[in-house]
């Protein structure tokens, strides 16, 4: 069907990559409908003449996954189905000057810092009373709440700074403002984001305030779970761990992605920390919060990582049972340090110690999970799949982590939380009954 020229605008938005990219499209979202403009996320139907696409340039094949769906777009215009495609996000960032003689048919390009241009090019202003407020594209019980912007580490592998800038916090007061008004749509768990959460309020407060920010969320009505992701190992606010502990709203879980278990490895990346300064904080961490899930994500061929390097880290892997962890196979960034390093490691080889390492994860995680047969677990319920419900315990984030298939009588609400007897345990996910 062709789009008419004098058709009312639709918008709609396109999301690739991760939370944080969502968090964005989520802000767009709100800020079009704000000014009366008919927007929409990933529309199923082909029915919006405006498309923006929200890119990842995170590693290779998110960037080819991004650049397919701009072409999968352009095709659709050229089909008249469309009339203008923006592209927006951290691809766009990165590669804008090249992109644009590439793919001459989308309309306008725009990195990750330019919301109020992208807002104009849409006949859109940028509203200030509508910071705090958020339209949600996941189910409304659980909401990821961006606590920063950018970073400042000179991780050698990292592309992220290029693309997001350096590392701006947000006020405590916005957040938690924030945090109020998705408590009052009905959000029960926040999933604190960032590119790097330990750093959060050195540029405003002069210090890492995560602590301080960790309780200001914690005293707002209505919010059950606070989950923290993405923290960088090197100058851990200890402080935090005291607030996790004594607060019973913020979950007993902790993402910090390690990258690797070999001293000379990090040293490579430009980590700033050891292998046996990690084993220390991983101590500390566990005496600090009895009980905490701990999930970590490694890279797997980096430059340099001889066979004796990748067999370190199998080790520190075998020696940290660590309840969740994620591998990435090693993507050559070009402007990184890393790119001047001679990517050697053929990508068979990579991906086969992405598998070893998953497979030994896999023994891990089937050993831990069989030590919960038998006990009880509070559970969020997500959805109902067949004639089960899927939850998750606080040990689990969406769509990353494990999940619990739980059998009940009755019907369970989504978003309301149930006890659940867990029964049976596979590689990543629980069964239980309600008890």
């Amino acid at each position: 069907m062709r789009v008419k020229g004098n058709k009312k605008t639709k918008v709609n938005i396109v999301t690739l990559g991760c939370s944080k990219n969502l968090v964005d499209s989520e802000v767009l979202l709100t800020q079009l409908r704000g000014n009366n403009i008919d927007a929409v996320h990933e529309s199923k139907k082909d029915d919006a003449n405006v498309v923006v696409i929200n890119t990842c340039g995170f590693i290779d094949n998110a960037k080819q996954e991004s650049i397919d769906t701009i072409l999968r777009y352009v095709d659709a215009k050229e089909e008249g189905l469309v009339e203008k495609i923006y592209v927006t996000g951290c691809l766009s960032q990165r590669y804008k000057d090249d992109l644009e003689k590439e793919i001459p048919l989308v309309d306008a390009w725009f990195g990750t810092r330019d919301l109020s241009r992208l807002l104009k090019q849409l006949n859109a202003n940028y509203k200030q009373e509508l910071i705090g407020e958020r339209i949600l594209t996941n189910p409304s019980h659980f909401a990821y709440l961006k606590i920063s912007e950018g970073c400042d580490r000179p991780c050698s592998f990292c592309a992220i700074p290029l693309m997001r800038g350096g590392h701006i916090s947000r006020p405590i007061e916005e957040l938690v403002l924030e945090a109020k008004n998705l408590a009052k749509g009905g959000t029960k768990e926040l999933l604190l984001i960032a590119q790097d959460s330990t750093y959060y309020g050195l540029d405003i407060y002069k210090k890492r305030n995560l602590a301080e920010l960790l309780k200001n969320l914690s005293d707002v009505e209505g919010i059950e779970w606070i989950r923290l992701h993405y923290a960088f190992p090197a100058g851990f606010p200890m402080d935090a761990l005291e607030v996790m502990a004594e607060r019973s709203n913020i979950c007993n879980y902790l993402d910090i992605p390690l990258q690797h278990g070999s001293s000379e490895m990090l040293k490579i990346m430009r980590r700033g920390i050891t292998r046996e300064k990690t084993e220390q904080l991983l101590q500390t961490i566990r005496e600090k919060v009895p009980g905490i899930a701990i999930r970590t994500t490694l890279i797997a061929g980096h430059p340099g990582e001889t066979e004796e390097y990748f067999e370190e880290m199998m080790g520190f892997v075998e020696q940290s049972r660590f309840d969740r962890l994620g591998v990435f196979a090693y993507s050559h960034e070009e402007n990184t340090h890393s790119h001047s390093l001679p990517d050697t490691i053929p990508a068979e080889v990579k991906q086969e110690r992405v598998d070893t390492i998953m497979e030994l994860q896999q023994g891990i995680s089937l050993e831990l999970n069989r030590e919960k047969i038998g006990k009880t677990y509070k559970v969020l319920v997500d959805r109902k799949e067949g004639g089960s419900f899927i939850g998750r315990t606080e040990s689990d984030s969406p769509e990353v982590d494990n999940e619990v298939i739980i059998k009940s009588k009755n019907y369970l609400r989504m978003g309301d939380f149930a006890q659940v007897k867990i029964t049976e345990a596979s590689d990543f996910d629980l069964t239980g009954i309600v008890s």
